[in-house]
This record gives structure tokens, sequence and C-alpha cells, in this order.
């Protein structure tokens, strides 16, 4: 069990962190102040922070609408699903 509990640790600080990102970065763009760039809050979802970047996106209503950057969010929360699926997969097996 302690095998998983740092990688899931791990995870759950990217998440986090990522969904903070978002937040910050909704304040800043409503106050009118320097913004996040778009390729660190993907970068932090391609590493890990998926979960994080669709619920922040959906709880500060922040980028929806936004194009490249929608479609690109969206292929990471599919690459992310399609990794995972496929590594319970092989843990399964």
């Amino acid at each position: 069990m302690r095998e998983l509990s740092l990688p899931l640790a791990a995870l759950a600080l990217i998440n986090g962190w990522t969904f903070m990102l978002f937040g910050f970065d909704k304040l800043r763009a409503e106050a009118g102040h320097w913004r996040i760039a778009e390729s660190t809050l993907l970068g932090c979802a391609l590493f890990g922070g998926s979960l994080g970047a669709v619920i922040g996106r959906s709880v500060f209503r922040h980028k929806t609408r936004k194009q490249p950057f929608s479609s690109q969010l969206n292929s990471i929360v599919l690459l992310h699903v399609v990794l995972r699926g496929a590594a319970a997969g092989w843990l399964l097996a």
C-alpha cells in the first residue's frame, strides 16, 4: 500500500496546484494584471493536473470558450484517461 501513497500524494499535489493556478489567473484577469501563461496552465495539466484543470476551469468559469486552449486541454484529458485505463488494465492483468 505504501507504494501507492507517494504517487497518489504527488497526483493530489499537482492537481491542487493546477486548480489554484486557474483561480489565481482568473483573479488576475478580472483585475487587469499580468496573467499566467497558457503554456504553464497546460503544462501543469499535462504533468498530471488535468483533473485540477478541468475542475478549476469549471469552478472559476475560466478559459471555457478560448480556442485552441480548450481543445488542447481536452486532448490532455483524453491522453490521461487512456494512460490511466492502460495502467489499470496492466495492473489487473
